[in-house]
């Protein structure tokens, strides 16, 4: 079934302040959407809704807190509606090394944000939209997912449990009605990135990587990466013989460590 009705949607995105959240609640406004902001920072929510031309409810929390987003979603289904999609987006993205001091706090939170988040955002929306038998919730993964990146465990961990995460709720929740995608972006241009100091190749501006990414949730894709580029890159990856893979990546560019995040 189509992802989104006739009518403009109800759409609830996480991680929507900045990056790859901003750029998609820009993408559902220019279609007229009703748009559910969270993100932590909530003088960038106010920002971005003062600039966009449709009703807007937005939440300051943390998608580590189940209760808080419970309470969001509660306050949006009896002002909005129940969504046609919840995107799933929050995320963090740094290096961690296991031998490190106070590189484990970080590791835990990486996973609270990037893995336990997810299900925070979606549990609180799931029955009623069973209920209606439609919607669609979006994950938000990465590449990254694909293979272990060295200097990035915490992410390329969190990421690759999303991956399968979401994969377990695409097959538990079919034939109620409600389709899961899961999107594995590549490089997108966005704050989180900007700190990478290393090449990253097929890089997106966020906002064309939203159009693409606003389109594959249209389709209904149970997977994709965008750009479909880094989709190659990845297959190749997840082919290469493990010695192989070592060898190249013990020379790769690192992120830097977030210590304290």
């Amino acid at each position: 079934m189509p992802a989104l009705r006739a009518d403009p949607p109800r759409v609830f995105i996480t991680g929507a302040s900045s990056g790859i959240g901003a750029a998609l609640a820009r993408a559902y406004a220019a279609r007229g959407a009703t748009l559910g902001l969270a993100a932590r920072r909530g003088d960038l929510l106010d920002a971005l809704a003062g600039e966009l031309p449709v009703p807007c409810h937005c939440y300051p929390l943390d998608v580590a807190d189940g209760e808080a987003l419970a309470a969001a979603a509660a306050h949006f289904r009896a002002h909005a509606g129940c969504p046609d999609v919840v995107i799933a987006n929050a995320g963090i993205s740094v290096g961690t090394l296991t031998g490190e001091p106070g590189d484990l706090a970080v590791f835990g939170r990486i996973m609270a944000v990037n893995v336990t988040g997810i299900a925070h955002t979606f549990a609180p929306f799931l029955p009623a939209m069973t209920a209606l038998g439609r919607g669609t919730l979006v994950g938000v993964a990465s590449v990254a997912g694909i293979r272990g990146i060295p200097g990035a465990g915490a992410y390329s961990a969190s990421k690759a449990a999303a991956i399968a995460y979401l994969e377990s709720l695409r097959v538990e929740l079919r034939r109620t009605g409600v389709s899961v995608v899961t999107l594995a972006p590549g490089y997108i241009d966005t704050p989180m990135t900007r700190r990478n100091p290393y090449r990253m190749p097929f890089l997106l501006p966020a906002d064309e990587a939203a159009r693409r990414m606003l389109r594959v949730i249209e389709r209904g894709a149970a997977f994709a990466v965008v750009p479909w580029q880094m989709g190659v890159v990845g297959r190749v990856l997840r082919l290469l013989p493990i010695p192989v893979f070592d060898r190249l990546f013990a020379r790769a560019g690192r992120k830097p460590r977030g210590v304290g995040l």
